[in-house]
């Protein structure tokens, strides 16, 4: 079946979905994206995305005009015939000069795609991910530390380097050598009856599936620390593991070749992570049950 585009108002075959040279999208990374799952049809939290796409576009000064998302996003679900897939909804800024100057009539480029998506086998949610630490800092006083913007090549070079170490995910530290957050994630770490994450103040994006988490956890009577966090003690915490809304919560056992914590095998008797991610699992299938939207 040849896949299906959204793009600024219509459905088109992928390999006629184009966009201006001109869109400071392109030239200048003047945009934003969000990256959802969909479950038999139903994208969780799609709310939530929209909601932080509308705050960062009111601080970037870009127009979302009248289109109704929610259901742009699922037209688009809908047409490729997916049930379980990865969304990504990107809009720009639109064509302007070739020129760093944001357009002053600004026309926005809306551009959605969705994917089949299969998580990773359950075997890799016992044996966790490895990561190593990126020589890429996340600068925490640049307002753009807290959006997900399409200025995104800090992450990706820090994801190239992971690449390179044969691990699965980076660690990025902030100007002051705190740890910030994933080059796709957010991160946590549990030292003893103590869940904790960094806090927003030191750059990290506030990800949706960690808002998630901390609100399981509350609910699960967890204590829940957001705050500084050094890379020495994250290093020596009893479990670690990184959340996105793909993977959903996935620990992490080793950083750099040293086992975090107990390492693997923390992951498969039961400890604190995989009590959240069953937790996390009961939330999807309460929030998506009842008819489609």
């Amino acid at each position: 079946m040849e896949q299906l585009i959204y793009l600024d108002g219509a459905l088109v075959p992928r390999d006629r979905a184009t966009i201006s040279p001109f869109d400071h999208g392109f030239l200048y990374g003047y945009g934003l994206f969000e990256s959802m799952r969909a479950y038999s049809g139903h994208i969780f939290r799609l709310e939530q995305h929209l909601r932080r796409l509308a705050n960062a576009a009111d601080i970037l000064g870009l127009p979302l005009g009248t289109v109704d998302l929610e259901e742009a996003c699922y037209m688009t679900l809908r047409a490729n015939k997916l049930g379980d897939a990865r969304i990504r909804l990107a809009i720009s800024i639109g064509e302007g000069e070739s020129t760093p100057d944001p357009p002053i009539h600004a026309d926005p480029t809306i551009f959605i795609v969705a994917t089949s998506y299969v998580p990773p086998p359950p075997e890799r949610y016992v044996n966790g991910f490895n990561a190593v630490v990126s020589s890429i800092r996340q600068n925490s006083v640049s307002p753009l530390s807290h959006l997900k913007s399409a200025n995104y090549l800090n992450h990706v070079l820090a994801r190239k380097e992971a690449r390179a170490a044969g691990a699965d995910e980076a660690l990025l530290l902030n100007e002051r050598d705190l740890l910030c957050e994933g080059s796709t994630s957010n991160v946590f770490l549990v030292k003893g009856d103590e869940l904790v994450t960094p806090g927003e103040e030191s750059g990290c994006l506030p990800g949706i599936t960690r808002q998630t988490v901390i609100e399981i956890a509350s609910a699960l009577s967890i204590t829940m620390v957001q705050r500084e966090v050094q890379l020495e003690e994250f290093l020596q915490a009893d479990e670690a593991f990184i959340t996105n809304s793909l993977l959903e919560l996935m620990p992490l056992t080793e950083d750099n070749g040293k086992a975090i914590g107990g390492g693997a095998g923390v992951s498969l008797g039961g400890g604190t992570v995989q009590r959240l991610r069953r937790a996390y699992g009961d939330l999807v299938r309460r929030e998506l049950e009842g008819p489609l939207p």
